[in-house]
């Protein structure tokens, strides 16, 4: 080219650069082409080899989720749980969308949007990575951790997250978001032992899921990512930074305004354990309910979501709790103070760290809470409680009065100072005093029981079987086989009423002297006060509990005679030994025996049969075990009702044909006899205090066994009866000034008071064949003119004279033998 050519631009450069540029894209176009082909390939034999061994999603529709026994009162109160995973499922409508909106903010704000993958959900979780360092929200969809949870594991390889992504896709086919919200929201862990989101609702704040704030909704949310390492109990300062971020997302997507987010993100965590949620305290109404339920149905009654309904009314039950704890309590007071449970070692921290793990361990018992003292001055303590506050208590709460415990029937001198008696290390026992105030107290060293039963149908109306379920599990009401003492008289009264006795009947109140043909052995019955009134009428010998008139009235029967008739009570006849001793209740009954047996005096003479379980619903709602009662029907005939169904061999729910009615036990007449005589104790004799009620319809029975080492009280009105016992597990003794009429009357009378409010007097209708009397009480006999009388009621057929079986009016001989056996 010569060089006076203008130069111009070699027109083939742009051309090879054009066709290197076209090689280029066309390389990586093939290039792209061959990985997504070789992804595809590969994708599709991972898929057409895994697709085979996945589970079927359908399967979710039948999945059982695992929900605990339960165990409500009767007015439908929440008494018991039991079951390793605590869970109360919930339908979509019920999760508050507050909370679903934390949900989504936290783990996967696209839920509506994608079909059970999100391409950008786990891109943003890989930025945030980049950007924190730390992993904020998950690359897995709400459906993914869904799949994972009920068919996968949380082991991290490729195939398993594969299949994660294979079984959401089919998840989301399958399944309407709301199902799969709902399923989520009711399988997923949120930690100690919360399964779902009510469950996490109520331990860790004690309330329904409807009630928490969008702060506590946050809280919540933030657990499901790592239960252990994001529990606002054990970690509340990484629990609460996860909650704030979660508070930010969801301020962030504009789920909440800006005020909202500021308030939620200033309120503190608030978050401890809570109990499941029990609206009654009746431990031992549901460890009875459990048991029943597990001869029912096995470990499945732990899973399977039953609901176990009893007759126990939440109310009375309340008051039965607080009338125990209250009676030992007072009784105790009266007998001393037996000085702290424990010392501890000095403290090897400032903050007394292991001083608080120490009381930590030590169980609170009828509202009686462990602390250990940190110092002592003359007229107060300082005391180190559990959860590492502090308490001070002066000379007027509870320290003053502390006069030591010497003997049960001495106590020691009151102190000058708390240094006479406390030491820096002490373990004692703060309660609250009447009026809501701190005060040093100690756990009774007595236990007691109370059993309240409606004795015209048996149901179990409240139960208490000692002082704390958490300090002994055993129930005395069912287990405690103690002796009844003079609460045992009723019985055998009713036996001579049936054998010719009256209540003007007159046995001779003197002492005796009983000897052992065979030992040699001498028995010197005595009465309660040591003193004697010589001839009696009955009446007046069984409202003042004359044991010496008890054992004549039993010699004169014959022991057989009394046992025989026990049976018709429930009693096992065979397991009575025959002694006269039998007058005076020496032979061992439990309360529940006692109550039942005395029912029959409220009822007017029927047999009931004590029952708790009304009924049981499984998971879905379905009656499963319907109680039948035999219910007491005054108006039908006096015949034994025949047995159309066992309730105890029909779990399937089915009814009887018709009802079933209480056999009748004790006739008509001797019933109402023996009513109106229980009546008289109350009014005039040992149980006059119960008079304080003020009411009319009240009668009952003490009892007091030697030593005394068993108090009793059983009592009743027409529509409930009521037992009561007080004694020590060690059958040790109570204390000479002790009776059932100084320490088991008085819880008898704090809970009847409650259980009776509103119930107006009931007056026992007189049956047929009741004649009244005007008689002579110092003779039993009709009283002439101008001599002094009273009124006394008689079976019409048994003549009015007074008389009385051979020999029982007369003098007893100093000296009386009694058959081989007896003692």
């Amino acid at each position: 080219m010569p060089a006076s050519w203008p130069k111009f631009a070699n027109p083939l450069i742009p051309l090879e650069k054009m066709l290197n540029k076209k090689s280029v894209f066309s390389i990586i176009f093939w290039l792209l082409l061959a990985g997504v082909s070789v992804t595809a390939v590969t994708f599709a034999g991972l898929y057409l080899y895994l697709s085979p061994k996945l589970p079927p999603v359908d399967s979710l529709r039948q999945v059982k989720l695992q929900t605990p026994l339960r165990v409500y009162s009767s007015d439908g109160k929440l008494i018991g749980e039991f079951g390793e995973q605590r869970r109360t499922p919930l339908k979509y409508n019920q999760i508050p969308p507050l909370y679903l909106k934390a949900l989504l903010a936290a783990e996967d704000a696209e839920f509506f949007e994608h079909h059970g993958v999100s391409l950008r959900g786990m891109l943003r979780a890989a930025s945030q990575i980049l950007k924190s360092g730390e992993i904020q929200s998950g690359g897995s969809t709400i459906t993914q951790q869904l799949a994972r949870d009920f068919f996968l594991t949380r082991k991290q390889v490729f195939s398993r997250k594969f299949n994660e992504i294979l079984l959401s896709i089919q998840i989301e086919q399958e399944f309407t978001k709301e199902e799969i919200l709902e399923l989520f929201n009711n399988k997923m862990f949120f930690g100690n032992r919360a399964y779902g989101l009510q469950a996490a609702a109520q331990i860790y704040y004690g309330k329904d899921v409807q009630e928490l704030t969008i702060a506590q909704n946050a809280m919540i949310v933030g657990v499901l990512k790592a239960p252990s390492a994001y529990n606002p109990v054990a970690n509340p300062k990484r629990s609460m930074a996860r909650r704030n971020w979660i508070i930010g997302r969801m301020h962030e997507l504009q789920f909440i305004d800006k005020a909202a987010y500021d308030a939620a993100i200033r309120e503190p965590n608030t978050a401890s354990i809570h109990g499941s949620g029990q609206e009654t305290q009746a431990p031992y109404i549901s460890e009875m309910a459990r048991k029943e339920a597990i001869d029912r149905f096995g470990e499945a009654a732990y899973t399977d979501g039953y609901k176990v309904y009893t007759t126990v009314d939440s109310a009375m039950q309340a008051t039965a709790q607080v009338a125990v704890v209250n009676g030992l309590m007072n009784y105790d007071d009266r007998h001393g103070y037996r000085g702290p449970e424990r010392r501890l070692a000095a403290s090897t921290n400032p903050e007394m760290e292991d001083w608080q793990d120490q009381l930590q361990a030590i169980p609170v018992l009828g509202g009686l809470e462990a602390m250990a003292i940190v110092t002592v001055a003359d007229k107060s303590i300082s005391l180190l409680r559990a959860n590492g506050d502090r308490l001070e208590l002066d000379w007027q709460h509870g320290l003053s009065d502390k006069r030591p415990y010497l003997t049960e029937d001495s106590r020691g001198a009151a102190p000058k100072s708390a240094k006479d008696f406390l030491h820096p290390g002490d373990v004692v026992r703060v309660g609250r005093d009447k009026d809501g105030q701190p005060r040093l107290t100690q756990v009774p060293e007595a236990q007691s029981a109370l059993v309240s039963l409606d004795p015209n149908s048996g149901a179990i109306r409240a139960l208490v079987g000692g002082f704390d379920f958490n300090q002994s599990h055993f129930n005395r009401v069912l287990q405690g086989t103690r002796q009844p003492g003079s609460s045992f008289k009723p019985l055998l009264y009713t036996c001579a009423l049936e054998h010719g006795f009256t209540p003007a009947t007159m046995i001779n109140d003197a002492p005796i002297v009983i000897r052992n043909e065979y030992t040699g052995e001498v028995w010197r019955p005595e009465n309660d006060e040591g003193e004697f009134d010589g001839p009696i009428s009955l009446r007046r010998a069984l409202y003042r509990s004359k044991n010496l008139v008890s054992i004549r009235i039993l010699k004169s029967l014959g022991v057989d005679t009394l046992i025989d008739s026990l049976e018709r009570f429930g009693f096992n006849k065979k397991e009575f030994p025959r002694e006269l001793a039998l007058a005076l209740g020496a032979h061992g009954l439990t309360p529940m025996q006692m109550a039942t047996a005395y029912a029959s005096f409220a009822n007017g003479g029927f047999k009931i049969d004590p029952y708790l379980i009304s009924k049981i619903e499984n998971g879905q709602g379905e009656i499963v075990y319907e109680a039948h009662p035999k219910r007491v029907c005054k108006t039908c005939p006096d015949k034994k009702a025949e047995t159309l169904t066992d309730s105890a061999e029909a779990p399937t729910g089915e009814s009887v044909a018709e009802e079933e009615h209480a056999p009748r036990i004790i006739d008509a007449r001797i019933a109402y006899i023996m009513d109106s005589i229980l009546k008289d104790v109350v009014d005039k004799g040992t149980g006059v205090a119960a008079k304080s009620l003020g009411r009319t319809d009240l009668a009952g029975k003490t009892g007091t066994t030697n030593g005394p080492r068993d108090l009793w009280f059983s009592g009743y009105n027409p529509n409930l009866i009521t037992t009561v016992w007080v004694g020590i597990d060690k059958n040790t003794l109570l204390g000479r000034r002790e009776f059932g009429s100084t320490a088991a009357l008085p819880i008898w009378i704090d809970f009847m008071r409650t259980a009776l409010e509103g119930i107006p007097n009931q007056v026992v209708r007189q049956p047929d064949g009741i004649v009244t009397v005007r008689i002579n009480p110092e003779t039993g006999k009709p009283a002439l003119p101008g001599e002094n009388a009273i009124f006394e009621i008689f079976p019409t057929e048994i003549s009015a004279s007074g008389s009385t079986p051979a020999g029982i009016a007369d003098e007893a001989p100093a000296d009386e033998t009694l058959p081989e056996g007896v003692l």
